[in-house]
């Protein structure tokens, strides 16, 4: 579904480019959850935002493909279109837009680009609210502007609503378990399953640590060092990590 090629990117600095990834190549198939793991600076961020189209991060050399077409041939708002959904480390706060106004305009976008008809105002709300229960988010806070005055667990949680609102076919989840405590990291987790657990879907999923593995069960994890893959195991990788610590394993 999604497969990497001998990756290599950089990022915009105020010194010039600097290099990032270094021939990163990985293979996540239809049905599967892959992890990353690493130290701080691997590169772990800038493939999640290289994969996603943000401006800065340069492919320098490599390939993506995506549900078999060339994902760097696209636009952002193309990968969204194609079922890519991207979870970001730190939500970005949004005042003056209302969650639900938000939400609705970037279904129904997605909707329109694949030639399906636009939800209704009562089509979307009762989606919303299903999606919202998953999480456990009161619908109150959709009605609130974009992640302001959220705390960081709440807007993790918001995200993961967006993600079911759109229903992506992949999804790469950078650092979702960061600034959760115990009960929002299961009701996250549990999230991630129930909506992305399903045939012809993948997940793509950024950690620094094990717990968050603990219930969103991955198939692969991998350890990304120095902008490449240097290692792959099943869970018990992630169990070893926690254990020894990256300077051990790698």
């Amino acid at each position: 579904m999604l497969k990497i090629e001998n990756l290599h990117a950089e990022v915009a600095t105020a010194d010039g480019a600097k290099q990032i990834l270094n021939g990163l190549t990985l293979e996540v198939g239809a049905g599967e959850v892959h992890a990353i793991m690493g130290p701080n600076g691997a590169g772990k961020s800038t493939l999640a935002y290289a994969l996603g189209g943000r401006p800065g991060y340069e492919i320098t050399q490599g390939s993506v493909t995506f549900d078999g077409k060339d994902l760097l041939d696209m636009e952002p708002h193309e990968r969204a279109a194609a079922g890519l959904f991207l979870g970001f480390q730190y939500p970005v706060e949004i005042p003056g837009v209302s969650n639900v106004q938000f939400l609705r305009e970037a279904a129904n976008a997605q909707r329109k680009a694949r030639g399906e008809e636009p939800l209704t105002g009562g089509e979307f709300l009762k989606l919303a609210k299903e999606k919202a229960a998953l999480l456990r988010m009161d619908m109150d806070m959709l009605k609130r502007p974009v992640n302001v005055g959220f705390s960081g667990g709440e807007k993790k949680r918001n995200e993961m609503v967006q993600m079911g609102i759109l229903d992506p076919k992949f999804a790469i989840l950078d650092e979702t378990d960061s600034g959760l405590d115990i009960d929002a990291l299961r009701t996250v987790g549990d999230g991630i399953n129930s909506i992305m657990r399903a045939e012809g879907k993948g997940v793509l999923l950024i950690t620094h640590y094990q717990r968050l593995l603990d219930y969103v069960k991955p198939d692969k994890v991998h350890i990304l060092a120095k902008g490449r893959i240097v290692k792959t195991g099943g869970p018990e990788l992630a169990l070893e990590l926690e254990r020894e610590g990256y300077e051990e394993v790698v």
